[in-house]
């Protein structure tokens, strides 16, 4: 049986941008398990603690076999978003803890897929698509530089540079002028 991956690479369908089964791996940088049963206890521990009560481990101890059954795994992605994910065992007799945390864990990795395809798409959705418009984006850019260089030359941080400093700086301003004059000669190109 070959996998989806697979087919993609074999139909050619890997030639633009897009989001591997590694991209996502590479994504996760943790990952925490927990059944409901879990969660209460937890609760229920703070609470203790928080009203200066001791731990009762017989109270945790009867928590419903519901509660149990019901797994979460939560990944934390390079980012810091948070994403999870839940199984959850009709039969109490059939629960297993190992394939409750791989069914958790395969729920939240499903939503993590559209969470990167969305950020891939924006950043898609942001470049510019022809060399004209790359110019066009490069000069507009190139020119917010120039504007925050030249009025930086007029604060006292500038004035509180050393010579050589200051001297370098003007250099890239006028540098970076007369590269702006070049794109805009280029631009004027495009559009005779």
């Amino acid at each position: 049986m070959t996998t989806i991956e697979q087919q993609i690479q074999a139909a050619g369908a890997d030639k633009a941008p897009r989001i591997t089964p590694d991209d996502l791996a590479a994504n996760i940088v943790g990952e925490h398990y927990f059944t409901a049963a879990d969660g209460v206890a937890g609760a229920f521990t703070n609470a203790q603690v928080a009203q200066g009560r001791g731990v009762y481990p017989d109270e945790i101890g009867q928590l419903k076999t519901e509660l149990r059954l019901l797994t979460f795994c939560v990944l934390v992605l390079r980012n810091g978003f948070t994403v999870t994910g839940e199984s959850a065992c009709a039969s109490p007799e059939n629960f297993n803890a190992d394939i409750g945390r791989r069914i958790a864990r395969d729920n939240a990795v499903a939503k993590v897929w559209p969470l990167m395809g969305y950020e891939l798409r924006s950043k898609l959705a942001a470049t510019p698509a022809s060399f004209q418009d790359r110019v066009r984006a490069e000069a507009s850019e190139l020119d917010e530089r120039i504007t925050k260089l030249k009025s930086f030359t007029s604060t006292e941080t500038f004035g509180g540079l050393p010579v050589d400093e200051q001297e370098r700086m003007l250099a890239q301003l006028a540098a970076m002028t007369d590269y702006s004059a070049c794109l805009a000669e280029r631009i004027q190109a495009f559009n005779a």
